[in-house]
């Protein structure tokens, strides 16, 4: 999920960078970015944007590996016949590997059959050069994967650009895309030695991804408890299973999120004592809800308990 958070927010925000670096010419200001669900039965394309002057459509896939269901060169196809058939006009695929492999997908570009042979580019990050990705902010976070004879010199100097990025929010946002995608290639231990983990934690990139991990595990214990209830309604009522579905979906639900705030909490003040755990386990879920925004203002244990102190002493 941090993948794919961290590569649509690139392309969304950097739009001109992955055009000029891809088609090797200056882009136009008014890129649209389009909606990546595509008609037919619904699927999804990892970026989409639409270049209005040249007419065209520049279609990106991220992938760390080569295995898909379907295969990802009837994917392609899948996907050319259906822009194509919304916005007849030129179509431009590229699927950037990230992670280093030697498999035979990684190598494949296009999709044949009888009487039809279809092509797409294929771009393994870790053979690319990486002094085009250094010179535009927005392809830093690439950067980190392209070819390297030491790669920790490289991880030093995409770490330099970014110390050197003047506006403050920017430089945050794309130090977490750059950590989260260094994840890759390097141990964390590695990464922390170049990149402050306040800057990650206070980025929108951090934020948004939090914030998915919290709808995802509400969404998962929901979907849990109303298969079980469901189950259970079989024998004893579908409104009694519903009922009961609905509550261990809640549950479920308030279980996942504690478990993440726990975990963030951790990571960001080292590791909490039993008293301020069970203080945490006792919150509702809005609470929970409240504290994982909170917490990214934590500096100290003391910021937690006195935020917790404010319930205890209504």
């Amino acid at each position: 999920m941090s993948y794919d958070s961290t590569l649509k927010y690139l392309v969304e925000q950097y739009p001109q960078a992955f055009t000029r670096w891809l088609w090797n010419q200056e882009p136009p200001e008014d890129i649209e970015i389009l909606n990546t669900e595509l008609s037919t039965e619904p699927i999804r394309a990892d970026a989409l944007f639409f270049v209005r002057v040249a007419d065209a459509i520049l279609h990106l896939e991220f992938q760390t590996l080569p295995q898909s269901e379907p295969p990802l060169p009837l994917r392609m196809l899948d996907y050319w016949v259906r822009l194509y058939r919304q916005y007849r006009c030129k179509i431009e695929q590229v699927i950037i590997f990230l992670k280093p492999s030697r498999l035979a997908g990684v190598f494949v570009n296009q999709f044949t059959e009888p009487n039809l042979s279809f092509h797409y580019r294929v771009i393994r990050i870790w053979e690319c050069d990486p002094q085009p990705l250094l010179t535009t902010p927005g392809l830093l976070p690439l950067a980190v994967l392209a070819q390297a004879e030491v790669p920790e010199t490289l991880l030093s100097q995409v770490a330099a650009r970014i110390d050197m990025i003047e506006d403050t929010q920017q430089q945050r946002n794309l130090s977490a895309c750059v950590q989260l995608l260094a994840g890759v290639k390097f141990d964390e231990q590695l990464i922390q030695a170049y990149f402050r983990e306040d800057m990650m934690q206070e980025s929108v990139v951090y934020q948004r991804i939090i914030r998915q991990g919290l709808e995802q595990g509400l969404e998962q214990g929901l979907k849990q408890g109303l298969e079980q209830g469901l189950k259970q309604g079989l024998k004893q009522g579908l409104e009694q299973g519903l009922e009961q579905g609905l509550e261990q979906g809640l549950e479920q639900g308030k279980h996942n999120e504690l478990n993440l705030i726990i975990r963030l909490l951790n990571r960001r003040l080292g590791q909490l004592n039993p008293q301020l755990q069970h203080q945490i386990e006792q919150l509702s879920f809005s609470q929970l809800e409240d504290l994982g925004e909170a917490l990214l203002d934590f500096e100290t244990e003391v910021d937690l308990t006195n935020w917790l102190n404010q319930f205890r002493d209504r």
